[in-house]
């Protein structure tokens, strides 16, 4: 009720009325005078928010709004640092994660070379095998080959001696012939 003569006596003193008639004079409050009207009017319109309690209503609703805009802001607030705390759970997370590849990535490249070590020294192995290998297939081939050699010569000797004693020839000179040819291949084989 304060608020209503409040307004009503700033609205009392405002220029407008200031300028036309005096609101203590009678002239003032005849019907026909627009000022008195309005301020009648407006005193009833103020007269009737109050009876149905529309300040009261208006500032629960004001209060009410207040409220929601509140809870709304902590809410926010709590969402924020949940927000917050989730960022740096995934940051936490994010490095982990890193560190985690950067032990497999060096992990990997120890394996890489060890694995490099371990085939250079099988293939060392492995050429020195085939060298083996080969070399002892040349040996084989040698005394294979000489052997056929030693074989052949022998045979030659043989029918060497075989003709020289079917052509007649005497004994003496046919051990001769025979030396001959034994010299002959001992000296081909060495």
């Amino acid at each position: 009720m304060r608020y209503i003569f409040a307004a009503a006596l700033t609205l009392g003193a405002t220029p407008a009325l200031a300028a036309t008639k005096n609101i203590f004079s009678a002239e003032f409050y005849d019907l026909s005078n627009t000022d008195f009207v309005v301020l009648l009017s407006f005193l009833i319109f103020c007269g009737i928010i109050v009876y149905f309690k529309v300040p009261g209503t208006l500032m629960g609703m004001l209060d009410k709004r207040a409220e929601t805009i509140s809870s709304e802001l902590d809410e926010a607030k709590s969402l924020r640092e949940e927000a917050q705390s989730l960022l740096a759970s995934f940051e936490r997370k994010s490095a982990e994660v890193k560190d985690q590849a950067d032990r497999i990535v060096a992990a990997a490249e120890e394996d890489a070379k060890a694995a490099a070590t371990q085939a250079k020294a099988d293939l060392e192995k492995s050429i020195a095998r085939r060298l083996q290998a080969a070399e002892d297939q040349i040996a084989s081939a040698e005394a294979s080959a000489i052997r056929s050699v030693r074989d052949r010569a022998v045979a030659v000797a043989v029918d060497a001696a075989s003709e020289v004693l079917a052509k007649g020839t005497d004994a003496k000179r046919a051990g001769d012939l025979f030396d001959d040819a034994l010299a002959t291949v001992k000296a081909k084989l060495h």
